[in-house]
């Protein structure tokens, strides 16, 4: 139940599916005040995977915790309203929706700025604004692929292809997040409030031109694009006797100690080892031969030798194993379930968890009370279908919340 070092920042969340949510669970995590905003029907990570409840996936679970739901139908009658007047009270505003929906819906940075002056609106989007594409569908997949990043697996194995995780939506959450940080002490040194674009094309090809720029930086280009170690097909874990460990031999002392162990000696001077620029250069070659030697031996044998060297290696860790490993904490409606912790340690301020997370509009009543509706008019709000609250919470008219 502590804090957190955003304790005290209010935030309103209009995001839905993973980049959005992950951001505002972070600020979460940290300890603001997440209100989400999400659509009558829900949002659709509550049913991405099996749950324990309807509503409640096993996504859901950890990426809208330390949140309440406030369920509106923004295109109703009174919607875009109730929305206004939680922004109000916000000193963030974070949502994912494109820019002709979100003109549309008059919920733009200036519609939010009429009634909130210094709040800052971080809308992440698919492309930039002011390009021909700003209202193009945008998904993980196709963002990978037009990023450049499924381009890698074509240079490195001939084909491209898309990594089996939902990479770019998380890496530009997490941007996201930072952006927002950023912004906060902006407006703690000045007072002023600004928007926040954080185009997803663009944060996915720095993020794979770090180190994939290759010699092509200059002008002209010395050299192709990509870094070759990380291009060579052999770049992968290894087999050994009896599993698969990941070794990572990482300077000539490394190299030349495991190749002898295998029966290698005949490497122990070659210039591909003791050369650094070589060592990139012929490092499909190392890693080819590399596991032509670990699969000689078990892996406890390799883990020992590596430990004893001071050889970068690990077993390798399988989700089932990770998963089985989270600590379990209880929620309200399902019991027990897998926690994934907030992976940053504060040693004065910790993160945590300190909301379950909740049922669609859970909270609609008491966020829109605290932010000014009478109960007259919220209990209009739910009539009309602009609000959706679960049957079982009680009206505060009945003594609820």
């Amino acid at each position: 139940m502590s804090a957190g070092p955003l304790e005290g920042i209010r935030v309103l969340d209009m995001t839905s599916v993973i980049m959005g949510p992950l951001a505002t669970q972070t600020l979460g995590d940290l300890g603001a005040e997440i209100i989400w905003v999400e659509p009558v029907e829900g949002d659709i990570t509550r049913v991405m995977v099996a749950g324990a409840h309807p509503e409640l996936s096993g996504v859901a679970m950890n990426l809208h915790r330390n949140k309440r739901s406030v369920c509106l139908d923004l295109k109703a009658p009174g919607g875009r309203d109730a929305v206004l007047a939680v922004a109000a009270t916000c000193d963030v505003v974070v949502t994912n929706l494109r820019p002709r929906p979100l003109a549309r819906l008059g919920l733009t940075y200036d519609d939010v700025r009429a009634v909130r002056p210094d709040v800052l609106f971080c809308q992440g989007v698919g492309y930039p604004s002011d390009s021909v594409d700003a209202d193009a569908p945008a998904y993980d997949d196709i963002i990978q692929s037009a990023s450049g990043l499924a381009d890698a697996f074509r240079l490195a194995q001939g084909e491209p292809n898309l990594v089996p995780s939902v990479l770019a939506d998380k890496v530009c959450g997490l941007v996201m997040a930072q952006a927002v940080l950023a912004a906060l002490v902006h407006r703690l040194r000045t007072g002023e409030g600004q928007r926040l674009e954080v185009p997803m094309i663009d944060v996915m090809r720095a993020f794979v031109l770090v180190e994939h720029i290759g010699a092509a930086a200059t002008v002209p280009a010395s050299g192709p694009v990509g870094h070759r170690r990380i291009l060579t097909p052999h770049r992968r874990p290894q087999r050994t006797q009896d599993g698969w460990v990941n070794v990572l031999p990482y300077d000539a002392a490394h190299w030349v100690a495991i190749f002898v162990e295998g029966g290698r000696e005949d490497l122990r001077d070659d210039p591909r080892i003791h050369d650094r620029a070589l060592r990139f250069q012929e490092s499909g070659f190392l890693y080819a031969t590399l596991a032509e030697v670990l699969v000689t031996r078990p892996t406890a044998a390799w883990l020992a030798f590596c430990a004893e060297h001071g050889i970068p290696a690990t077993a390798l860790g399988s989700i089932d194993d990770i998963v089985a490993g989270l600590p379990v904490a209880e929620h309200p409606l399902v019991g027990g379930y897998r926690y994934v912790p907030p992976p940053v340690r504060y040693g004065r301020s910790p993160t945590g968890l300190r909301r379950p997370a909740p049922r669609i509009g859970e909270h609609g009543r008491e966020v829109l009370a605290e932010c000014g509706l009478s109960h007259d008019a919220v209990d209009a709000l739910v009539a009309s279908g602009a609000l959706r609250v679960p049957s079982s919470i009680p009206s505060p008219a009945s003594g609820g919340q």
